[in-house]
């Protein structure tokens, strides 16, 4: 791909849309952009990008469209209805779906657009708010090898490991894989943090022994602030964790394979959402550790030798 013959749409500037946009100016790409709600469309604008009122807007002004959205019904919409991509874009086009999203509806999309002349890969991210921000995402994608290489740039501006994974489809079932590890990974971590703390060990004492060996993992490098400080305004969101869940346990039943701990750790994300912590971080998953242990990281506790 030409970056200065090829133009590039990026629908849907949520918090870790924007900043892949972003990172697509600074890269030399000519941004066309669209959001639901205009104010991230004005701060990319005064950046460099252009604006357009629609989904139909930006596939009528570019070669390649790029779409973060949170959720499958979502992404249909943009691309399918009656103001969406499909409805702007020529024949050529490619169309690079980033969300996370069911693979059954990512193969359904991407059929629809190779019927109009479309080419579609599904190319879900995993990194977080900070690898948006950093432009170091895994990003996986599938779909056609031909498409593949010609969005290698445009990925390889907004993330560090880039892989195809086959065809259509099967990017989102390697970010259903991704999820249920960083869901119970979180959930792994909490236990420990609130098992230590309790115990009367300081909880960044823990972080730093268990960074050092087999335990080491991204959520101990990227989420101990969030959860040695209760600080959880979202680098992801509960709720949308919990759709991701959601996904990867339906095509866990499609496919006939047993997700017990999966399953759990999906009913304590749904108990954050019932508690209205959706909006939160995912790292909150840790307050429902705490409130089963009765006890807060780090807050006053018992010395280690009452507790042996």
């Amino acid at each position: 791909m030409n970056r200065n013959s090829e133009s590039v749409g990026f629908i849907g500037l949520g918090i870790m849309g924007k900043p892949m946009a972003r990172n697509l100016l600074r890269a030399g790409f000519r941004l066309v952009v669209h959001n639901r709600s205009r104010g991230p469309v004005d701060e990319l604008a005064s950046e460099g990008a252009l604006s357009a009122a629609s989904p139909r807007e930006v596939a009528e002004a570019c070669d390649v469209i790029v779409t973060m959205l949170p959720d499958s019904q979502d992404v249909a919409d943009v691309v399918t209805g009656d103001n969406g991509v499909l409805s702007g874009a020529r024949r050529g086009s490619l169309l690079i779906d980033m969300s996370t999203i069911s693979p059954s509806t990512a193969v359904d999309l991407a059929k629809k657009a190779e019927a109009q002349g479309v080419s579609m890969l599904d190319a879900p991210v995993s990194g977080g708010d900070v690898g948006a921000r950093q432009a170091t995402l895994s990003i996986m994608v599938g779909g056609s090898e031909k498409a593949f290489e010609r969005a290698r740039p445009l990925l390889e501006a907004m993330g560090k490991t880039i892989i195809r994974t086959g065809g259509a489809g099967s990017g989102q079932i390697v970010k259903a894989c991704n999820q249920i590890v960083v869901a119970l990974t979180i959930e792994a971590v909490s236990e420990a943090l609130v098992l230590g703390s309790k115990a009367g060990v300081d909880p960044e004492i823990i972080i730093k022994v268990l960074s050092g060996g087999l335990a080491a993992n991204r959520v101990l490098e990227i989420r101990k602030d969030n959860m040695l400080r209760h600080d959880f305004k979202p680098g992801f969101k509960v709720d949308l964790h919990h759709k991701d869940i959601c996904i990867a346990l339906a095509t866990s039943r499609e496919l006939g394979v047993p997700l017990p701990v999966t399953s759990l750790v999906n009913e304590m994300l749904l108990a954050l959402r019932v508690k209205g912590l959706g909006q939160h971080d995912h790292s909150a998953l840790l307050t429902i550790v705490e409130e089963w242990a009765h006890h807060r990281i780090g807050s006053l506790r018992d010395p280690v030798e009452k507790v042996r």
